[in-house]
């Protein structure tokens, strides 16, 4: 079995080299008792939110980690998987700059660093 921590990164790489952006790691267990840890990244548009979340939930299927519940798909502006222990939220642009939930979640040293080849996404 997965850890948290190990669970968020590895979806976070899935998003990276599938071309998503502004990928952040959250740890929000000492905020809240619904999750450990977000991931929130952003697609260029619907097609690529859409194929950001069915890539992570292939990726993970693989490894025998089934999503619990996945809300947002048909709109594909703002596509949720919940993994428990790890909450991924995937953004179109203007969603992502509306909701701005990094916002209510972020205390100054929750963000966990992750390293991507595009810079900006430490």
């Amino acid at each position: 079995m997965m850890k948290s921590r190990e669970l968020a990164l590895k979806i976070a790489e899935t998003l990276d080299k599938k071309g998503a952006t502004d990928i952040t790691i959250l740890e929000v267990d000492h905020l809240t008792s619904i999750t450990d840890y977000f991931v929130i990244a952003t697609g260029r548009n619907v097609q690529a939110v859409r194929s950001l979340a069915e890539d992570v939930e292939e990726k993970l299927d693989e490894a025998g980690v089934p999503a619990r519940r996945r809300e947002g798909m048909n709109e594909s502006r703002w596509v949720v998987l919940d993994y428990a222990h790890v909450i991924v939220h995937i953004f179109h642009p203007e969603e992502r700059e509306y909701y701005n939930i990094e916002r209510l979640w972020m205390d100054g040293s929750n963000q966990i660093p992750f390293a991507s080849g595009e810079p900006g996404n430490a």
